[in-house]
């Protein structure tokens, strides 16, 4: 069935969650308070309320404490940029002065490693500012709409909500796949309105891949003057024969715009750079809404983060082993995990979720937030190998108990 959403505010999509957040202080890891909730506001309503924890948050108290916990919720690179990247970010520092700086050749660099032209290249504040400024200039209106699959990255369809646009989601098929039919039918239903199509590959927060020949079969049954916007944010984690990048479209002169980010595998999630690989027509269209606001010291360490892809190589080995036991003792213990492709992974927890979040925020372990309809499903992101033994001491505590005793309470409770 597919879903379809009308101006629903980015307040009322993340559950009356306040989206201006302001500092969260904390004394000790069980002050913490869980992620900001991605859901609809009907889906929020009976659970008891959880204050936001956001990427972007803020937090006040000691350094130990936040040091101390085990922070497996965003989907970050648990170990820190490389020395190349530091190195090349410290050097860039002497240009902090200066609006007019040397930016390392950051977009030239960026078109090397794809083969592409500097034209098709754009530069975002994070990849997640160029999934905003599409939806802005694409479907930023009453009349226009993004389609995409639900659960995926939310934000996408509450981003166009908040600029008046709409947004009509299909469900994922009962293998947790993107339902790349259900999306064509969608766009042909809906050709008029559609301003865009968005595609998360590997889809967060499933990790399920979308095949080469999935990409195939809704490209080439796209209407000519339907963008596709396909976020590959994760697509370094990726060790499966059947996926491949969508760069190869964009050089067809396809309209369509593949995003990625430095946040992931490079470790600069609070850095913020993104990019964008689109033909100039695209990226004409979406330059106006850009802020520009990206930062010369981490252009400089894109571009070393580009060229040192030995320790890239070592981070996805060191977390593609550490899914692999963790889901593997998930799944000894009769939890199923669904497939994962990416740096985190989707665990049946055969109960719902938002107290076992909570649970684990008391043990001074951070997990993902819920994503309705998974109300059972729990994502977890990878972290070091003494955070994952963490989380598996939690897990096996919390689920030793019924699930009347998870929410609330003394860890022992």
């Amino acid at each position: 069935m597919v879903e379809q959403h009308r101006k629903v505010s980015r307040r009322g999509f993340v559950g009356g969650a306040a989206t201006a957040l302001g500092y969260l202080a904390f004394t000790s890891p069980t002050d913490l308070f869980a992620e900001s909730n991605g859901a609809t506001a009907a889906a929020d309503a009976a659970p008891p309320p959880m204050l936001p924890l956001t990427p972007s948050t803020s937090l006040a108290g000691p350094l130990e404490d936040y040091d101390a916990l085990a922070k497996l919720s965003f989907n970050e690179n648990p170990y820190g940029p490389p020395e190349s990247v530091l190195k090349a970010m410290t050097t860039a520092f002497k240009y902090a002065n200066r609006y007019g700086y040397p930016d390392g050749g950051v977009i030239e660099a960026i078109a090397q490693h794809h083969n592409v032209k500097p034209e098709n290249v754009v530069l975002g504040a994070g990849s997640g500012e160029l999934l905003d400024v599409m939806g802005t200039a694409f479907a930023g209106t009453p009349d226009k709409m993004v389609i995409g699959a639900s659960p995926s990255y939310d934000f996408v369809y509450s981003h166009v909500s908040s600029v008046h646009g709409n947004a009509v989601t299909i469900p994922l098929l009962p293998d947790f796949r993107q339902d790349i039919p259900g999306a064509i039918r969608a766009t042909k239903t809906h050709y008029r309105n559609v301003g865009f199509v968005y595609l998360c590959n590997p889809n967060n927060p499933t990790g399920r891949i979308v095949t080469q020949a999935e990409i195939k079969q809704l490209m080439d049954a796209m209407p000519p003057d339907v963008p596709v916007l396909i976020d590959e944010a994760y697509y370094h984690f990726v060790d499966n024969a059947e996926y491949g990048t969508s760069v190869p479209y964009v050089l067809e002169g396809r309209p369509v715009l593949v995003t990625r980010t430095f946040s992931k595998i490079a470790a600069l999630a609070g850095m913020r750079l993104g990019y964008g690989i689109a033909p100039p027509d695209l990226i004409k269209q979406i330059q106006p809404y850009i802020s520009e606001s990206v930062s010369a010291v981490v252009k400089w360490g894109g571009v070393a983060a580009l060229a040192d892809a030995a320790s890239q190589a070592h981070v996805k080995q060191v977390t593609l082993e550490l899914r692999r036991k963790t889901t593997a003792e998930l799944a000894a213990l009769g939890y199923p995990v669904i497939p994962s492709e990416t740096n985190f992974f989707m665990v049946h927890l055969k109960r719902d979720v938002r107290p076992v979040i909570d649970a684990f925020k008391t043990r001074g372990v951070l997990v993902g937030r819920p994503f309705p309809p998974m109300t059972e499903h729990l994502r977890v992101s990878i972290g070091t190998a003494d955070e994952m033994n963490r989380f598996m001491v939690a897990f096996k505590d919390i689920m030793s108990k019924p699930a009347a005793q998870t929410a609330g309470g003394s860890p022992g409770a």
